[in-house]
């Protein structure tokens, strides 16, 4: 194949995994992004554990995309998790399955893997330039603002992978909707998705509990039940088990303008063995000592049911062991998209070929979360960027030939 000019605009995961199959074909690739140094986000990501993708069964896995999960299968198929965790290897990064299933880098960090990477990418002759920030579309070309001024860069395809709109300081901003839309490019709103919720909290329990977890526990929404943890913040509920219900909640509350995350606290123990222990309580007691004896309840569980409980449902075991199997979290709005996890919105399938390139702007695709879907946390994000790259600089490879 004789090699092409090549534009990749977003310097994440999802534009250097495209620069990676584009170079390897023998095009000449070039990497462009506006801050000073690539994979920001990725390298955050990874502070704390880089979940580089998940283990469960491959049918589970390729369903976790809500209504994308069948246009998102293709590109999934051709990069599954055992493909990034050979992927990983290749570049010195051995991973392992965490308890959840989740996928880790041994050295649980993000950065020997982006370096290593890199350095590849190098060798391979991708050029990446930072502090290129794209401005728009100028003289059949595409426009960047640098430290040198402003130049136009001509090319034979172009990939955009600019991300979605979580994360700003990071560089995803999402300041290219307006470019694309005055394009003709169908784009859907972007709202805040694997996010916190705000919550009503009273003072003296904002103040009291805010930053602490709640363990061992169910939570039930329209997405479902599952397990886990999260935290009180002084704002209201976050952490990954309120992820996991946040599309749900998300768009009850864009529907209903009211919605509820219901929580078990005592997982273990059914509503009848609650009711008959909670009665054989000594009435004398406090309403804490009952709580743990009772129902092994204590800590900000007990205050978490008083915030919420009326205190003639408190004194009835009955009603009592209802709520602990089933108390409903009130929500008022989700917290800020510029701190959710990822975002939703984007722009829409329609506006998309099968080899992701734009139907309004032939040349020039895009992959990542820029495009109209979401996921849960737990690696799914990050293996849909990186099986996204791949398949649009498959798509791009088509079409240049």
């Amino acid at each position: 194949m004789t090699g092409k000019q090549i534009a990749i605009i977003g310097g994440g995961p999802t534009g250097l995994m495209a620069a990676e199959v584009l170079s390897l074909s023998g095009h000449q690739v070039t990497v462009y992004d506006s801050m000073p140094t690539v994979a920001r986000k990725f390298l955050l990501a990874g502070k704390s554990g880089l979940n580089i993708t998940h283990s469960e069964e491959y049918t589970r896995f390729a369903g976790r995309f809500g209504q994308s999960s069948n246009r998102l299968r293709s590109a999934l198929d051709a990069f599954t998790p055992d493909d990034i965790r050979t992927w990983a290897s290749g570049l010195g990064t051995e991973t392992f399955t965490g308890s959840s299933g989740r996928v880790f880098p041994k050295v649980m960090k993000a950065s020997p893997l982006l370096r290593a990477w890199l350095g590849r990418l190098e060798a391979q002759g991708v050029k990446v330039l930072t502090r290129h920030r794209w401005s728009g579309f100028a003289e059949g070309g595409f426009a960047f603002e640098t430290p040198e001024g402003r130049t136009i860069v001509q090319c034979d395809a172009a990939l955009l992978a600019l991300g979605g709109a979580s994360y700003p300081r990071l560089g995803s901003d999402a300041a290219w909707t307006t470019r694309l839309r005055d394009k003709g490019v169908d784009i859907g709103d972007f709202e805040p998705a694997n996010c916190g919720f705000d919550v009503a909290w009273r003072a003296v329990f904002r103040e009291r509990f805010a930053g602490e977890p709640l363990k061992a526990v169910t939570a039930t929404s329209d997405a479902g039940t599952f397990p886990g943890e999260f935290v009180i913040s002084r704002h209201g509920i976050e952490g990954s088990l309120v992820y996991a219900h946040a599309a749900s909640l998300r768009d009850r509350l864009a529907s209903n303008g009211k919605a509820a995350l219901t929580v078990d606290l005592a997982p273990g123990r059914t509503v009848e063995r609650l009711s008959r222990d909670l009665a054989r309580q000594d009435v004398k007691a406090s309403f804490s000592n009952r709580l743990r004896k009772g129902a092994g309840i204590d800590g900000v569980k007990t205050a978490l049911l008083r915030e919420l409980a009326s205190p003639a449902n408190l004194a009835d075991p009955e009603q009592l062991s209802r709520l602990i199997k089933a108390l409903p979290i009130p929500l008022l709005r989700p917290r800020p998209i510029t701190e959710a996890i990822s975002s939703a919105g984007g722009i829409r399938w329609s506006g998309i070929d099968n080899g992701y390139m734009l139907r309004a702007l032939p040349g020039v695709f895009v992959a990542g979360e820029m495009i109209d879907w979401e996921a849960p946390t737990g690696g799914y994000l990050l293996s849909a960027c990186f099986a996204t790259g791949r398949a649009a600089a498959r798509g791009m490879e088509a079409w240049l030939q």
